[in-house]
């Protein structure tokens, strides 16, 4: 399973503008329902702030994968979303977030959602990758460089 084939490039934000943590997790759920998924605003951004709360999803070096189980949901979605200037995700490191990927998931999946999220930590764990999607000009810039660096993994 790639994450280029999960994520919808209608579901890419390449300028998140978001100076906190609701407005980022809001502007990906946006993100989200572009892509014609069927789920309530609300309930996905709720789920999301009750896993925050447990801790930051900010796993440093600039990176925050939030992520959530929801029922009634059939397959998992991701979006993405870049923050050029940098958002206070109370990450590990203190560091500003600039690279997201919002992950939801089916209630009773687990290793699916599990393999998901070590694969986007895996591709973004090398410097290149994160400083090439820091730089990318667009959406499907950022759709070519996720598909070209999933091939060295």
């Amino acid at each position: 399973m790639k994450i280029s084939e999960l994520l919808d490039p209608a579901a890419i934000v390449a300028d998140l503008h978001g100076a906190g943590k609701k407005e980022v997790l809001a502007e990906l759920t946006d993100a989200l329902l572009k892509t014609g998924a069927n789920l309530s605003r609300d309930e996905v951004l709720k789920v999301l702030m009750e896993r925050e709360r447990l801790g930051s999803t900010g796993i440093g070096e600039g990176v925050a994968i939030p992520h959530g189980k929801l029922k009634d949901l059939d397959h998992l979605l991701i979006s993405f979303g870049l923050s050029r200037g940098g958002v206070d995700f109370d990450s590990m490191d203190g560091k500003p977030a600039h690279l997201f990927f919002l992950l939801v998931a089916p209630e009773e999946s687990v290793g699916v959602h599990l393999k998901t999220l070590a694969r986007i930590s895996k591709l973004l764990k090398g410097p290149t990758v994160r400083e090439r999607l820091q730089s990318a000009v667009d959406s499907a810039d950022i759709h070519r460089i996720i598909s070209e660096e999933e091939e060295h993994l």
